[in-house]
């Protein structure tokens, strides 16, 4: 037995033919990888041939593609969020400020328009300008209290402004979101003062109102006071005239009333002869008696 051992040597045509094999694979690997795109949900793909846009959209799921030649860029087309802060200038001049919050999503469509005109961080270069110009323009149209009384028309013409700008660029506005306007402390301050003095001022009238209804009512009630009293008047002055008929026609009705009311007793006062001022007629029967 030899007292050196001597490793085995593979043949060199062995070596090359592992390492082909092994280059062949991690080609084939590539080649598969590059040729194979995935687009997520909610998102849309971008194919650029040679760093050129395609006429082309691909939907969400697996797509095959020209390895090494073509590229898909992934842009996501569900709603997203965008906020920013604006300021601005009421038509009096007047400086404001407000945070707008944009509800919004891309064409699915047009992405491959978007991807070419605005680039991926669209947001940037188109949503923050439009928000900023459409809070200027719509601002200056407004004075600075008619921003308080007229809040909501003031809204509505921002948020009409921002959906009709980024509409152009195949944006689709789907809610905006205002803020309360805020002004320099002084100015609310001013305006704080006018409308605590303007409710001062609508209770007042609607004391003013309480006080002219009760005073209605009380001409109210004096005129029908009034009313009732020349009724009676009225038919007293009937009665005394039908009471002087009466005694004109009928001596006797006068002593037929005193009969009528008369309780039993006698009269204290009598006249001058001694007898009462009316005379009882004596029955028939009574008068024969005697």
């Amino acid at each position: 037995m030899s007292k050196y051992y001597k490793t085995p040597r593979f043949p060199t045509t062995s070596k090359l033919k592992i390492a082909a094999a092994v280059i062949t694979v991690i080609i084939i690997i590539v080649v598969l990888a590059e040729s194979i795109a995935i687009v997520e949900a909610g998102h849309r793909g971008v194919v650029l041939y040679l760093g050129a846009v395609e006429n082309r959209v691909l939907g969400e799921g697996v797509h095959f593609v020209t390895p090494f030649v073509e590229q898909v860029v992934s842009m996501e087309v569900r709603t997203q969020k965008f906020q920013a802060e604006a300021t601005a200038a009421s038509n009096d001049l007047q400086e404001v400020q407000s945070v707008i919050a944009v509800n919004y999503r891309i064409d699915p469509q047009q992405t491959n328009e978007i991807y070419q005109n605005l680039g991926v961080n669209y947001q940037d270069r188109v949503i923050s300008p439009t928000i900023q110009e459409s809070v200027k323009a719509s601002v200056a149209k407004f004075n600075a209290e008619e921003l308080i009384t007229k809040r909501e028309t003031a809204k509505s013409v921002i948020a009409d402004a921002i959906r009709s700008t980024l509409s152009r660029d195949n944006i689709e506005v789907q809610n905006v979101f205002i803020t309360d306007f805020k002004f320099s402390d002084a100015f609310a301050t001013q305006i704080e003062q006018k409308v605590v003095a303007f409710q001062k001022f609508l209770t007042e009238q609607n004391n003013l109102r309480a006080i002219e209804v009760v005073a209605n009512q009380t001409v109210a009630q004096a005129e029908g006071a009034a009313r009732a009293n020349a009724a009676k008047a009225s038919g007293e002055s009937e009665a005394i005239k039908i009471i002087t008929l009466q005694l004109r026609e009928s001596p006797e009705y006068l002593e037929w009333q005193a009969i009528t009311k008369w309780n039993g007793q006698m009269p204290y006062a009598v006249g001058s002869s001694g007898v009462p001022f009316f005379q009882l007629p004596i029955p028939q029967g009574l008068n024969q008696t005697r």
